[in-house]
């Protein structure tokens, strides 16, 4: 991976050498300490030239200004600062990120005028720099258009008018980039390294932190009865995992809040295969796996007052000899048949058993589950929202208003007894499928008759985690969607 910027915060004061970077408004110009930067006044002049007017992420670079010790003054555009949100910082950090060249360093202004930038929004801002810098480059062996990598990490000095109290702030901030980096990383990784087994090791190294971690193997599931996720691992030479992660930060009499994420490291589809073309993004099927592994990161990281666990449900999905065939059906560990149509609905199977198991062993206060489980939700909201299924209209509330917050923006979609018709089946308790219409729906329905009474959500990122827009702060093929939502979830609600 790309070198991580190194931040830094210092006292507001003229830039001696380097690149420094200002931020300029839609409505009220530069800063005093930007105007410094600029003794020869050659900003105003630069911004007629290109037309610059301040508007969010648009940037004016000045190079070698006449009579100033910097190489460079960019300029960077924060809108209207009547406009600015809390998001709007984190982005802000990305935009300025896009300015920087890899492995230079480089100096921001943090000031505007009558817009305080106090300790949280400077760390966002740096936050902000470190989430846009990552890039997956592991196996390109030439790393940029000289052939050679930066061979150290740019520093990054952001002056504000409380540095130390930046710095605390950005000390609990980066515990999140580290969460976001992780999940990236994860499903970014090609299939032929990422197995069950190898994701089971990488969630394990959460141990360093304090997290407790079990790691069950194929002998000990099926002793448990989990036939359902068992089937879909069937069809595959490499066994299947399930990792049960506990972070206890809060009080031992507080039950615990719960994380689950379907973790098919590549689906083929099974015997029901996929079509080839866009097949290589099915390692990108266990995003939602990807996204509790770095949440649980995130907590330990900044020590969340909390009791938390995360369960991760890990299988391939392959088509040998001994694949789960169409029209099989398994006994799942809540008792529950399933008459299996379709072998490309296999995430909701490996979930239904993930789900019982925590519902049963922990009892916690609420479960959410993540999954890109089907390409229905992309028909529906495409994806610039992640669909959001739940029987408990508080929770549905608290994790909209977290998707607000974070940007990683959540719809809620229906859901009622209606739908179940269309999982019902002559032939077992339920069918995998309900077909073509409504099938994001169907999915959760499913999905919720392996929650009990439990407070429940379900939020499939088919169309958040993988391939999806690039943002500021995001220019991976992986966003790490649901890491930054979730840690405000538990922050906003259920700490201490």
């Amino acid at each position: 991976m790309t070198l991580r910027p190194v931040i830094s915060f210092a006292k507001l004061a003229p830039p001696k050498k380097g690149a420094a970077i200002v931020l300029a408004a839609e409505d009220n110009g530069l800063s005093g300490a930007a105007k410094a930067c600029d003794p020869r006044n050659v900003l105003p002049r630069a911004f007629e030239v290109a037309e610059f007017k301040g508007k969010f992420g648009a940037a004016v670079d000045v190079l070698a200004p006449e009579q100033s010790p910097l190489d460079r003054i960019i300029a960077v555009g924060v809108g209207k600062t009547s406009a600015i949100t809390e998001h709007c910082w984190w982005r802000l950090g990305g935009a300025i990120a896009a300015q920087l060249k890899k492995g230079k360093d480089a100096t921001v202004v943090a000031e505007l005028p009558d817009v305080a930038i106090g300790p949280q929004e400077a760390a966002a801002i740096a936050a902000g720099i470190q989430l846009r810098a990552y890039s997956f480059d592991t196996y390109k062996t030439k790393k940029d258009d000289n052939g050679a990598a930066p061979d150290k990490a740019a520093r990054i000095t952001v002056l504000c008018a409380n540095p130390a109290a930046a710095k605390k702030a950005f000390a609990e901030t980066e515990g999140v980039v580290d969460g976001v980096w992780l999940a990236r990383d994860l499903v970014n990784q090609p299939a032929n390294v990422l197995g069950p087994v190898e994701f089971a090791a990488r969630a394990s190294e959460l141990k360093e932190l304090g997290v407790t971690v079990e790691v069950l193997t194929e002998k000990e599931m099926r002793k448990l009865g989990m036939n359902a996720l068992l089937g879909v691992a069937q069809g595959s030479v490499r066994p299947p995992r399930l990792v049960v992660m506990q972070w206890n930060g809060g009080k031992a009499k507080d039950k615990p809040v719960a994380f689950i994420g379907k973790g098919v490291v590549f689906d083929t589809g099974g015997i029901s295969i996929k079509q080839a073309a866009g097949m290589e993004d099915m390692k990108g099927d266990m995003g939602g796996a990807a996204a509790v592994t770095g949440l649980m990161h995130v907590l330990a990281a900044r020590k969340a007052k909390a009791n938390v666990v995360g369960i991760i449900g890990l299988v391939e999905n392959m088509p040998d000899g001994n694949a789960q065939r169409p029209g099989d059906i398994v006994t799942s560990m809540s008792g529950q048949t399933i008459e299996v149509i379709n072998t490309d609905a296999e995430g909701r199977l490996v979930l239904g058993d993930a789900l019982w198991y925590c519902n049963d062993r922990f009892q916690p206060k609420f479960m959410v589950d993540l999954a890109t489980l089907t390409g229905a939700i992309m028909v529906a909201l495409g994806n610039q929202y992640a669909g959001l299924f739940c029987n408990n209209d508080e929770l549905a509330e608290r994790l909209a208003a977290a998707g607000q917050a974070t940007q990683e923006r959540l719809w809620r979609m229906p859901m009622g007894a209606e739908y179940d018709k269309m999982i019902d089946t002559k032939n077992a308790d339920m069918k995998n499928t309900g077909g073509r219409f409504g099938g994001s729906i169907t999915a959760a329905q499913f999905l919720q008759r392996f929650v009990k009474d439990t407070p429940w959500a379900h939020l499939d990122i088919a169309g958040t985690a993988i391939s999806s827009p690039a943002t500021e702060i995001n220019q991976s093929w992986a966003s790490g969607f649901g890491v930054r939502l979730l840690d405000r979830l538990v922050r906003d609600h259920y700490e201490g």
